[in-house]
């Protein structure tokens, strides 16, 4: 019960997704609760933007398989999705007659504003503990520029860092 509740607290407070997720998710589950390490939450989030599916889904999934097993990866799935599907329910039960209306669409441009602070500061931790070296931080300078400036795929970047990772950072696996 405590993955389902944890899970769904943080779904539940969270506007913006995944990338917004990242430190609510990890205030939570490292800092609050200890169940996994800093480099960890970094490992499942990544492992999580890799797969097919939702960021915070498969990465609360992934959580709690670790803390329990194939049962306490679907209770922390089950949590994360619970929120969301009861605010979409109740938004479109209550709140689809007002889509056209002006205030609305004001207040969620405030709310997109306010969302984008949440992935700025998601970067910001992530980034703290992944490019800890100048090779590091060339890969992900690399991959950056080439989404941005050469339009690639961010899967393929996803691929190359593998790859570059395993073959550039073999002698770290070893120690």
């Amino acid at each position: 019960m405590e993955l389902f509740f944890v899970f769904a607290r943080i779904s539940a407070v969270t506007i913006g997704g995944g990338y917004v997720m990242f430190p609510l998710m990890k205030a939570e589950v490292v800092d609050g609760k200890g169940w996994i390490s800093d480099e960890e939450m970094v490992d499942y989030y990544a492992l999580g933007q890799s797969i097919p599916g939702i960021i915070a889904m498969n990465t609360s999934t992934l959580i709690g398989y670790r803390k329990r097993g194939a049962l306490g990866g679907a209770v922390a799935a089950a949590g994360m999705a619970a929120p969301s599907l009861i605010v979409i329910l109740v938004v479109a039960a209550f709140l689809a007659p007002y889509f056209d209306q002006p205030w609305l669409h004001k207040a969620f441009a405030g709310i997109r504003a306010a969302v984008v602070a949440l992935i700025v500061m998601a970067v910001w931790q992530v980034g703290k503990k992944s490019v800890t070296s100048p090779s590091k931080a060339a890969i992900a300078i690399g991959s950056f520029l080439a989404i941005v400036a050469l339009g690639l795929h961010p899967v393929l970047m996803i691929l190359a860092g593998g790859l570059l990772g395993a073959i550039l950072f073999r002698k770290e696996a070893r120690e």
